[in-house]
Formats: structure tokens, C-alpha cells, sequence
């Protein structure tokens, strides 16, 4: 028996773009006029009219979008898979047609075992349907007989949590509930083969960690788990391997630690640069090599090298923050924030385990009393990680500030956190009240390179090192 559960090979998906209605209703018509008298191919073949498409010679009136191109990869039995890239890289494309709610235009796809997918959650449901009816009919969809519904119907009503709106119309329900009793009827199905596109950030935080730990419990009887993420966290938390896809194009597949690496170098990389970062993973994928004595890929010598050049300080002038807040200056004005390296280069790619200095300067319009200035690093889903302030309290800061002088402001930090994309709050307080004089959030932002002999896990790097000691051996 094969103990592959996923096999695709050379897969590509082209859909057809129309400029407008007309051309589609052209499309529907046209060839079969020009298959049935060859005359009207000329009319037809002007350039401004049409495209030929080279292999009938006939018009065509779309343009093609090749969603994935030549895609191929093979997923063992009880392997943890994550799929990570950037929007419109080919994604939930790819899980549609192994889900079979998609047919490819070339390649094909072979799955062993029974299949749960967390694709749209919802999306399948009849509004005029009440829960309960709607999870019996999604069920029987997934495979269950109404026989193994009902034993399992009391354990999906519990999951979902929503009540007594199980017997109401689902047309009733908010769309939390709608996504917690979708999630609740795919999850409890035992499924041989559990695929998720964007659904672990469903409901409120106890759902979100209920949905996890039955996800875990999966995993640990077994079954393979495909799914789709932007978080590079989730994907090297859960993962055994991931699956980074671009444009359509399978561009690498590895070790989740250094797959979202190389994710986080192409998402924030310089549009004219963003080719040659593509070729080089490529190139970098090649040295992967299946070890003789596990199933883990392991890198080369010369990827190592790799990584180990492309771990450098650097400024990259695209990495700027689109979410910036300005609170409204009440007599100071922060002007200039930028990180350091300790020889005075501005940069925004640090690397782990460095010193950098924060600096920005203030500008005072209006005399103020009581001063002190503060900085603070958040990931990107605005967990505060920490900062510093020039003073502890008021009483310490800066006892008077005349109008129309200036401060520049500078913390020294040491880069502990582990690869990501991190941002700056700057802000100056001041008054009797201790008020913000001025403040900018997410003014600056910078990106922690990539280290493949990293041993950390988690966002902030607290030095754990190993220590492994054989105690005893049996007989």
C-alpha cells in the first residue's frame, strides 16, 4: 500500500480573461463561424480584432491568467504541510483542485483517504436550513451516513458552541456562528486527509485555541493536514514541511524555518530586485537533498553559505510602514525616526543578536515641563513586545523645555527577536498630566534576517541552548 497521501503532478490552472461581456458572447461564437466557413478566419485575424491562437489558427478573445504553472509535490501520510505565499500566488487555487471543487487544464492530482476541507467555511450552507439540518446535509457531503451523523452530531453541536441557534435557520445567524458550526462539522468528520485554507483565525481567541488543539489531536492520530497561511509563526509551529508558491510557481519546499525565510526575503523584497530573489530561491532549493537516514530535508553546505551571505544589515528604501497613526502634537513635533547599526548606517534589516540605535528628533513649538521620551517594538499584529523610556517617571524627566528648541532622542537596543517584520512607536509626554506631547505609531519598521543555525523559537530569542545527556542505556 502506497504511503503517499497527496500526489500532484505538473498541475497548472489557466482561467480566461475578458475585457467585457461582448468579447465572451465573441468567444462563444466566433470560432464555430470560422470552423464552418474558413473565409471569415481573415476578418477576423486582424491584430486589433483578435489574438490566433496557435494551435487551431482561430480568433480568440481573452487574455489567459495561468493561476499555477507546472506544479508538482508529493505529501506522505500523517505529514503536516504548509502552504505559504503571497496574495494571488496560487494558493487556494491549488487546494480547490486537490479538494476537487476545481478542474485543472493540465497535470493531475491523486489523493488516498477520506477528505475534510476548510476551504470557504459556509459557503455550502442553505440559509433556510437550521443548523442542525445543515449539519447532517454538509456531513453527507463530507461521507458520513446519517448513522455516523447521529453519533457524532451532540460532539459537533458542543464544538460549535452556538446554543440553542442549532435549531434556528442559519439565515439567522451572525457570521461567526455560521463560520464556528462550518469549522464544527468538518473537524469532527475523522478525517484521513484535513485541508485548510485561512480558517485557524476563526471566532474569538478560545475558539481559535479550541480549533487548534482539535487540530493537533488530528495530527497525533495520524491523518495528513494540508493548509494555506500568511503567518510564518503558525506554518513553523505545526509543520513538518512547507510548500512556498509565487506567481503560480512552485518555488520551494523545505523546512518551515527557512521556507517562511525565504517567504518574508520575497514578500518585503524591491519590485526590480523581486526577479533575481525568485532565481536565487530557486537555485537555493536545488541544494536540498533527502537524508539516507530520515525523511527530514536537510541543507547543504552551500545553501548554509547562502543564507550566511544574505544575513547582513542593509537599508531597503521599500520597507516603509502603511499603517502609521499621528497623534495631534500639542507643542512638540518628532521628526527623523531611524535605526542604526553602531557605525552610523541606516538600516532596516537587522540581524539577530546585534546592537542598533532607535533615534528620532524633537522639535518644541510651546514650552513644556515634566519631559520624557519613549519608544516601543510591536510585532505586526500589534502585540507590544517592549521599549524604553528616557525616565521613569515624571519626576525624573526633563524638568523645563523652552519653546523653539530641539532634542535628538536615542535608545541602544539589542536585536533578540527572531526572524519577522517588527515596527517602532515613537512618543514624547510632558505636562502636569503626563500626556503626550506628541506621538507617531508604526512610524518605523524593520525585518530580522533570516538564520538557518537558529535554535530559537517563539518571537524573542531568550538564549535557550540545549543540554542533552545520555543517563543510562538498557541492556
Amino acid at each position: 500500500m502506497s504511503d503517499i497521501a497527496i500526489r500532484v503532478s505538473n498541475l497548472s490552472k489557466c482561467y480566461q480573461i475578458y475585457d467585457n461581456p461582448r468579447d465572451r458572447l465573441k468567444q462563444f461564437v466566433v470560432p464555430k463561424l470560422c470552423q464552418a466557413f474558413p473565409p471569415l478566419r481573415k476578418l477576423f485575424s486582424k491584430p486589433q480584432t483578435s489574438n490566433l491562437n496557435p494551435q487551431t489558427s482561430l480568433p480568440v478573445f481573452y487574455k489567459e491568467f495561468w493561476a499555477l504553472k507546472d506544479v508538482s509535490f508529493e505529501i506522505k501520510k500523517g505529514e503536516t504541510v504548509g502552504i505559504i505565499g503571497r496574495n494571488g500566488s496560487g494558493k487556494s487555487t491549488l487546494l480547490q483542485i486537490i479538494c476537487g471543487t476545481l478542474s485543472p487544464t493540465g497535470g493531475s492530482v491523486q489523493t488516498n483517504g477520506r477528505i475534510a476541507a476548510l476551504l470557504e467555511l459556509g459557503s455550502g450552507f442553505n440559509p433556510e436550513f437550521t443548523g442542525r439540518e445543515n449539519v447532517y446535509m454538509n456531513a453527507s457531503v463530507l461521507g458520513l451516513s446519517n448513522e455516523e451523523i447521529d453519533q457524532r452530531f451532540d460532539d459537533i453541536a458542543a464544538f460549535a458552541d452556538i446554543g440553542e441557534f442549532i435549531e434556528q435557520p442559519v439565515k439567522t445567524y451572525s457570521s461567526g456562528m455560521v463560520v464556528r458550526l462550518a469549522f464544527a462539522v468538518a473537524i469532527n468528520v475523522d478525517p484521513e486527509i484535513l485541508i485548510i485554507d485561512e480558517a485557524l483565525s476563526v471566532g474569538d481567541e478560545l475558539f481559535q485555541r479550541k480549533c487548534f488543539s482539535r487540530i493537533e489531536a488530528i495530527r497525533a492520530s495520524g491523518a495528513t493536514i494540508l493548509f494555506v497561511s500568511h503567518s510564518g509563526g503558525t506554518i513553523v509551529e505545526l509543520c513538518d514541511r512547507a510548500v512556498l508558491m509565487d506567481a503560480g510557481e512552485k518555488l520551494a519546499v523545505g523546512v518551515p524555518k527557512q521556507i517562511v525565510g525565504r517567504y518574508q526575503k520575497l514578500l518585503y523584497a524591491p519590485a526590480d530586485k523581486r526577479e533575481s530573489i525568485r532565481e536565487q530561491i530557486r537555485r537555493a532549493d536545488d541544494h536540498y537533498v533527502e537524508s539516507a537516514s530520515s525523511d527530514e530535508l536537510t541543507l547543504s553546505e552551500d545553501l548554509v553559505n547562502i543564507e550566511k551571505q544574505h544575513a547582513q544589515e542593509f537599508f531597503d528604501s521599500n520597507l516603509k510602514p502603511s499603517s502609521t497613526i499621528e497623534y495631534e502634537s500639542h507643542g512638540a513635533h518628532i521628526e527623523s525616526p531611524v535605526v542604526l547599526n553602531l557605525a552610523g548606517e541606516q538600516v532596516n534589516n537587522l540581524v539577530r543578536g546585534r546592537i542598533y540605535r532607535y533615534t528620532y528628533t524633537v522639535q518644541f513649538t510651546k514650552s513644556a515641563n515634566n519631559v520624557r521620551f519613549g519608544m516601543l517594538i510591536k510585532t505586526t499584529t500589534g502585540v507590544e513586545l517592549g521599549g524604553g523610556a528616557s525616565s521613569s517617571s515624571a519626576k525624573d524627566s526633563l524638568t523645563f523645555v523652552n519653546a523653539g528648541t530641539s532634542y535628538r532622542v536615542e535608545f541602544q537596543f539589542r536585536c533578540a527577536l527572531n526572524p519577522g517584520v517588527y515596527f517602532l512607536n515613537a512618543g514624547v509626554l510632558g505636562g502636569e498630566n503626563d500626556t503626550f506631547l506628541h506621538r507617531l505609531i508604526d512610524i518605523a519598521m524593520f525585518r530580522v534576517q533570516p538564520d538557518t543555525e537558529n535554535l530559537a523559537t517563539g518571537i524573542v530569542d531568550f538564549g535557550c541552548y540545549p543540554e542533552i545527556e545520555l543517563q543510562q542505556t538498557s541492556s
